[in-house]
């Protein structure tokens, strides 16, 4: 799964290439945001089967999802990013197919994309049988909450 924090003002996309990538002003994190607004090790966003996740580590000036401040979430395609100051939008997709040296575009007019869509039938999904069928974990309670209690 390839995913991206995108700046919404503008900027380099960060590529979030490795499984834990670690988030802060820190010299050895993987992704480096020098500003006094953001903390040492700010946060942690982890990529396992398929989906994004991303943990506050205590930071003074917070991590947020769509303006929810959060210790820990999941992230979603589009979900808004904020950490510290900084602003980002999700994007997640597969992994781009590295290109074949013969590989080349090929120019088709509607009537050709018309016609073999007509040619194209659609194929039957497979069923799978009941031993491919795992078993369903027991839900466990979290003692902390996702999100912090509104101020009152």
């Amino acid at each position: 799964m390839r995913a991206e924090l995108m700046p919404l003002e503008g900027g380099t996309p960060i590529e979030i290439v490795k499984d834990l990538t670690l988030v802060g002003r820190r010299e050895d994190c993987d992704v480096r945001l020098e500003h006094k607004s953001v903390s040492k090790t700010h946060c942690v966003i982890a990529k396992s089967d398929g989906m994004l996740m991303i943990r506050d580590l205590g930071s003074t000036n917070g991590t947020r999802v769509n303006g929810q401040r959060v210790r820990r979430a999941m992230l979603l395609p589009d979900d808004q990013l904020s950490i510290a100051s900084y602003k980002y939008k999700i994007r997640l997709g597969p992994e781009p197919r590295p290109a074949k040296q013969d590989d080349k575009t090929q120019h088709l007019d509607a009537d050709e994309v018309a016609q073999l869509l007509r040619q194209a039938t659609p194929k039957p999904l497979e069923d799978s049988s009941e031993e491919d069928v795992l078993p369903a974990r027991p839900l466990q309670p979290n003692s902390l909450p996702d999100v912090y209690p509104e101020k009152e």
